[in-house]
């Protein structure tokens, strides 16, 4: 034990029962010895259902925003807890786990979890396995198995729209040869909430066949679907879409234009860094602190695009 650290014991007490829960008490659980997590075990299966909930929620937001602590022993644990929202906190927690053991659980409770909204969640965890794979970060081999298992629950008749919905937007990002299929018949779709899917699909495939699409979209009257039409654009990164999302940077609805000066932030180029100074100077954005930084951030990444741009190019590049 550390230097003036209580025993974990008094913290163990305190996680269990303490009125208000001691959220600073909560970085313990990380990382615990085997004896550490035989008590953690016992004393978690023993709470009544809600204190349950609040502990394993604190911890999922926690790992949301902390990268050293590591609650995931506890998360897979919690993957098989009686109550519904102790499931989906435990995803949740879970949304940045590379642990390729996990799938196979993931898979289950998606398929055949009774909560929907555990189904949900599941699905999207499946999802970002499957960004990852994409990426790089996880084994390529994973992928078709992987993709396959998520499109035969999107053709399922008794799918839920919600996890349908979050299936089209993870497999909008692979190269599955049904892709382009799945988002016009779901863009076709009279249901508005799979027509933001589709949208929200054709970003995350990066295909510039969905331009025009998109362009449309972001005119259009509801203002979620110009939202998810603007964070597409970003997605897929034409400059294209840099008139009009300069446009829709000033947009008096907050979801629309952030998504907007996201998006500008993502494409890049001397255009927009342009558009981003001169906003950094405008009084009005000055006066909202969220659009503001929101800038910052904006012309911080376009800023670092063009840095490595400049670098892959420069003559005088060591390596050329």
């Amino acid at each position: 034990m550390k230097e003036n650290q209580e025993p974990f014991d008094t913290v163990l007490d305190e996680i269990l029962h303490a009125e208000p829960l001691p959220i600073h008490q909560l970085y313990r659980l990380s990382d615990m010895a085997a004896e550490e997590w035989a008590a953690f075990e016992g004393g978690l299966a023993a709470l009544p259902d809600e204190r349950r909930q609040v502990i394993v929620r604190h911890l999922a937001d926690i790992s949301e925003d902390n990268f050293v602590v590591d609650f995931s022993p506890i998360f897979v644990h919690c993957l098989a807890d009686g109550m519904p929202d102790v499931r989906r906190a435990a995803l949740d927690g879970l949304w940045d786990s590379t642990d390729l053991k996990l799938i196979p659980t993931m898979t289950q409770l998606m398929q055949s979890d009774a909560d929907g909204e555990v189904r949900t969640a599941a699905a999207a965890a499946l999802g970002h396995y499957l960004l990852l794979a994409e990426w790089g970060q996880l084994p390529e081999h994973i992928l078709p198995s992987l993709v396959e298992t998520m499109l035969t629950e999107y053709d399922n008749v008794e799918t839920a729209v919600s996890i349908r919905r979050v299936l089209l937007e993870a497999v909008g990002a692979s190269s599955h040869p049904r892709v382009n299929t799945l988002i016009e018949e779901a863009y076709e779709n009279s249901d508005p909430a799979m027509q933001l899917s589709a949208v929200f699909a054709m970003g995350s495939s990066a295909d510039r066949r969905w331009s025009g699409t998109i362009l449309d979209e972001m005119e259009s009257p509801y203002e979620e679907m110009q939202a998810e039409a603007a964070r597409a654009a970003g997605t897929i990164g034409s400059s294209d879409f840099v008139p009009l999302l300069a446009e829709l940077a000033y947009d008096a609805d907050l979801t629309i234009r952030i998504a907007a000066i996201v998006s500008l932030g993502q494409i890049g180029g001397d255009e927009v860094q342009h558009l981003l100074g001169n906003m950094l100077d405008d009084s009005e954005v000055q006066e909202q602190d969220q659009v503001l930084e929101t800038v910052e951030d904006a012309l911080e990444e376009s800023t670092s695009l063009a840095g490595d741009i400049n670098f892959a190019d420069s003559p005088f590049d060591d390596n050329a």
